[in-house]
């Protein structure tokens, strides 16, 4: 089985809250329709987060099927799996599963039930037959339960008389994997421990985490072509630059696997990048002026293009209120292809970086937004921060959400009682 694997698109992304992103993103979709034609694998995976946002707009949603149709068009043979990501809606990205399905296309966006054991064929709806092998399409979902994950497995296993390879897709984050470039601290994103995804798989296609790596192989290395024992997992990467901290090259995997439980090759596949990110002054002190940050860049801007810009400027500067819109007018007049990030990195001139450092500290968020996103029992945010309010009487308040509950359930029952009722009369 060859397979193309790439994940994190998010397609749709405002950066900076002025920028479009979709000519960088149709510049990726360029590429990688060139990798289809090269390569010509049996599979295409996209590994989560295909747009930015739960509710893209139609010019969006139409920028990602004119690419998967040209995409199609290309080798109509390949099968292609699209999973949700924290990004996603998944209830919309499952909307147009069926009509995706007559191009050859598995959208994936809801879970497995939660009380999957009680459902009849449950498992149809995951997983994906190939002449080459099998696929076990699996979504964004709750770490907490990897129960459904397990029990695919095992039912791949019993089906799987011609030790086919099996492939396995995942967005989450898995504990010791290289979070460089997120914006949050190391300790307050939950992770998976790689061995609750069990071992009955030879290949897992891992998104969410945007720095291209193997998991467990510190010494994987961009460009290189890598031999490992099954099982192996991998992020293939975000397609662009999501962010000015990911000062890393992107690229797209590719997976050839021969037999289940065998050998698993992976090549990387570099994507270039239609703009790059760029912290001026380069090297050095920092800037010290509003005047000396406005003349250097009339000259800079005239000598450079493809650039996401941001200021390192020295802690203490004094900066007119209309200072973003200066460099923005000064960008925009010249017409050149820049842009400005305006969160400027605050930095001392003999403590370079600690400023910033210090700011990331003071206004750090607790928990990522898609961990929230996850919690439906309020009470799982209490036991969370608890720590933060000794004063709350954590066993007082689960006595009260439980009895709040049990009166919620008895009301249910009421109104449903009364409504057949009245359909009985």
């Amino acid at each position: 089985m060859k397979i193309l694997h790439t994940s994190d698109l998010h397609i749709g992304q405002i950066i900076y809250q002025y920028y479009e992103r979709a000519d960088e993103h149709l510049h990726f979709f360029s590429q990688l329709e060139e990798m289809v034609k090269a390569n010509q694998p049996d599979l295409l995976i996209v590994a989560g987060d295909v747009f930015d946002i739960p509710q893209p707009s139609a010019a969006y949603w139409k920028l990602f099927t004119d690419a998967f149709v040209r995409i199609r068009n290309i080798r109509p043979e390949m099968a292609v799996v699209i999973v949700a990501g924290n990004h996603d809606s998944p209830s919309r990205l499952q909307s147009n599963s069926s009509i995706w399905q007559l191009a050859n296309t598995k959208i994936v966006g809801t879970p497995p039930p939660l009380d999957f054991r009680n459902t009849q064929g449950w498992e149809e709806d995951f997983i994906l037959r190939l002449p080459s092998g099998y696929v076990i399409t699996l979504p964004f979902m709750n770490s907490e339960k990897m129960d459904p994950v397990i029990a695919l497995q095992e039912y791949v296993a019993k089906e799987n008389k011609n030790n086919l390879p099996v492939v396995m897709t995942g967005h989450l984050a898995v504990t010791g994997s290289d979070m460089t470039g997120h914006d949050f601290d190391i300790g307050t994103l939950r992770t998976t421990d790689i061995s609750r995804f069990g071992s009955n798989y030879d290949y897992l296609a891992l998104g969410h985490i945007h720095r291209p790596q193997t998991i467990g192989d510190p010494e994987d290395t961009h460009g290189d072509v890598s031999i490992y024992r099954a099982p192996v997992a991998r992020y293939s990467g975000s397609a662009v630059h999501v962010s000015c901290d990911e000062r890393y090259p992107h690229s797209v995997s590719l997976v050839e696997i021969a037999d289940h439980k065998g050998e698993v090759k992976i090549k990387t596949l570099p994507i270039s990048q239609l703009r790059h990110f760029v912290i001026l002054p380069k090297e050095g002190d920092p800037f010290d002026n509003q005047k000396q940050i406005l003349k250097f860049l009339k000259k800079w801007v005239k000598d450079n293009r493809g650039y996401y810009i941001r200021l390192r400027v020295k802690t203490g500067t004094d900066l007119s209120s209309d200072f973003s819109n200066n460099v923005y007018s000064l960008i925009e007049n010249e017409g050149y292809d820049l842009r400005y990030n305006p969160k400027i990195i605050w930095e001392a001139e003999d403590n370079s970086g600690q400023e910033e450092k210090d700011d990331k500290e003071n206004n750090r968020m607790e928990f990522e937004v898609e961990e929230i996103q996850q919690i439906s029992d309020p009470l799982q945010f209490i036991r969370m921060t608890a720590d933060r309010f000794p004063a709350i009487d954590l066993a007082s308040l689960e006595d009260t959400f439980l009895e709040i509950s049990k009166e919620l359930k008895a009301m249910d029952e009421e109104s449903d009682n009364k409504a057949k009722t009245r359909k009985s009369k």
